[in-house]
């Protein structure tokens, strides 16, 4: 089971990075949100991970963490505020910049960079 959820949050992370440094900002806004995925995993696994653990001390002989998870929450909150932000911040600069590029400015266009030389050879 842990060689799973290690291979999850890896995929997770790798996903994440990926569209991070993609140029438009949708993909960006993905790969923030699959990073913090991958964050929370794990930081949920930072407390152990059990199968038959109750979450309440008393009630069984082996129990959760219950501070990572308490983390968690807050870092769920914490990032769903993030990606609002984010979006409205795309949309701002979609709507004053005419384009969705990260950086603002439109790549050239592949038509125009590749001239054609066959009639030149």
């Amino acid at each position: 089971m842990e060689a799973l959820y290690v291979f999850c949050v890896g995929v997770l992370t790798f996903s994440g990075i990926f569209l991070c440094l993609r140029g438009r900002t949708f993909p960006v806004v993905l790969g923030l949100t699959l990073l913090s995925y991958a964050v929370n995993l794990f930081l949920f696994s930072s407390g152990r991970l059990r199968l038959d653990g109750a979450a309440i001390l008393g009630t069984s002989e082996s129990y959760t963490d219950p501070l990572p998870q308490a983390l968690v929450l807050t870092a769920i909150v914490i990032g769903f505020a993030m990606i609002a932000f984010v979006v409205i911040l795309a949309m701002r600069a979609r709507a004053d910049l005419g384009n969705d590029f990260v950086d603002g400015r439109e790549p050239p266009d592949a038509d125009q960079a590749i001239k054609p030389t066959r009639g030149k050879i």
